[in-house]
């Protein structure tokens, strides 16, 4: 699946943000005008330098902040890439002050402004103030120039509403940022899931069909009869265990209790293990039967593969199911794939696997607290 970028920040939503900041340059024209009124050579390099200023002012907006595609997200541009904007947008600040005197003073609302886009909190305040105090100081300072309060207040005002647009857009970050934690948390679980339920399909199928085989095979010269019956079995065991696959990855996989009963009682006949199972289920919770069918096909797969068993039993109760052996027992710790996706399907229920090697034998339980 391809991803496109949201709006916000995409190379168009730079584009639009570049828009928003040119109108702003409107203020930049008095700049203009009295270059413009000196007719000569300084208030020509004057209107060159206030064009330059207002391009990189611009351009500035179209990669800040931003997600350009293929790349990560970003609450700031790179410190390598922001000190140098910042100081050139100061530089040129300072040289259109000298070329048109305090009308150049008009620079230093901007300077700001890239401050607090391109810096980490707090440095992008701090170099705000650093120009307000700077400007203010200088038209108190150099002779010729008035006090200009209203710059200051310019000065504060963009400021804090630029601030205000950079909390916004890192807390817009954050958003997509979990959400694209989230997704990808799913996938992760749907790909688990999936690898789950073919290990119990194709597993308990499989151990089946050799079961079968086996059978079959050494019937050939005592009962070709029978023999013949239990290669019927293998072709059909085959296609169900093909078309459980198919609805498995479709993600149409369904099993029921009474189904995994029945299997169970086939297969441990099949591989002549005595078994005692449920007659009826009807006292489990509907929300508990697609687990204890689970468990019990879990089990018994175990049982047909591992134990080397004569006996086989199954103890079906409202809140609980156990599947127990007179074989070689399981492993100590009750670990494997199957037992692992057993303790992941119990615990979306609230229910826990309790494994226990007997003497002889193993022991399966799962059970869930009503």
């Amino acid at each position: 699946m391809i991803e496109s970028d949201p709006p916000e920040f995409s190379r168009g939503g730079g584009l639009w943000r570049a828009v928003m900041a040119g109108i702003w340059l409107i203020y930049l024209s008095s700049t203009i005008e009295a270059a413009w009124a000196r007719h000569d050579i300084r208030g020509g390099i004057g209107i060159a330098a206030t064009i330059l200023f207002a391009l990189i002012y611009i351009s500035a907006f179209v990669f800040i902040p931003g997600r350009l595609p293929g790349t990560p997200l970003q609450r700031h541009i790179p410190l390598k890439a922001a000190i140098p904007l910042v100081s050139t947008q100061a530089v040129l600040g300072v040289a259109i002050c000298l070329l048109v005197g305090q009308a150049g003073t008009a620079t230093a609302v901007y300077i700001a402004v890239l401050g607090v886009m391109c810096l980490r909190a707090p440095y992008g305040l701090v170099v705000a103030a650093a120009v307000a105090a700077v400007t203010y100081s200088s038209g108190i300072l150099i002779p010729g120039w008035n006090e200009d309060r209203g710059l200051l207040f310019g000065i504060a005002v963009a400021t804090l509403a630029v601030w205000g647009i950079r909390t916004a857009i890192a807390r817009n970050i954050e958003v997509m940022e979990v959400r694209e934690e989230n997704t990808r948390l799913a996938a992760a679980e749907a790909r688990n899931k999936l690898t789950r339920d073919l290990h119990d399909i194709i597993g308990h199928s499989l151990t089946v069909i050799t079961v079968k085989a086996e059978l079959a095979n050494r019937l050939l010269d005592v009962d070709v009869e029978r023999a013949r019956n239990e290669l019927k079995d293998l072709e059909r065991l085959s296609r169900d265990a093909l078309s459980d696959v198919r609805r498995t990855l479709a993600g149409h996989r369904e099993i029921t209790l009474s189904g995994e009963i029945a299997r169970a009682r086939s297969a441990l006949s099949a591989a002549n293990i005595r078994s005692r199972l449920p007659n009826t289920t009807d006292d489990v919770p509907t929300e508990l039967r697609e687990l204890f069918a689970w468990s019990i096909r879990e089990g018994v797969t175990n049982v047909l593969r591992h134990s080397g068993a004569r006996n086989c039993t199954v103890v079906l109760h409202p809140d609980s199911v156990e599947v127990s052996d007179d074989g070689q027992g399981g492993t100590p710790d009750g670990s494997g794939i199957g037992l692992t996706g057993l303790r992941e399907r119990a615990q979306i229920v609230g229910g826990r696997v309790v494994t226990q090697s007997l003497d002889p034998g193993f022991r399966l339980r799962v059970e869930v607290a009503q």
